[in-house]
């Protein structure tokens, strides 16, 4: 049985999109916490990343909590 992240990756445009963004915003922020120092600008990157990831994170929840529910009601119906 799939979850359902993995059926939405598989099955929803949008869910993978926003699951693509936030593995690349993912990569780029590990990269900029493997320097040992950050320039002003890389900081700022930094804080922004964090902000963009979160953002994207709470989109997939709220896209994952609707499919849960739809699948749920259609197991009662």
């Amino acid at each position: 049985m799939l979850t359902p992240r993995t059926e939405l990756i598989a099955n929803n445009e949008q869910f993978r999109k926003l699951a693509t963004e936030h593995t690349q915003y993912a990569q780029r922020l590990d990269s900029l916490i493997q320097k040992r120092f950050l320039t002003e600008e890389e900081k700022l990157e930094e804080t922004r990343l964090k902000k963009l990831k979160l953002r994207l994170k709470d989109q997939m929840e709220s896209i994952e909590r609707q499919y849960r529910q739809d699948v749920a009601a259609n197991q009662v119906a």
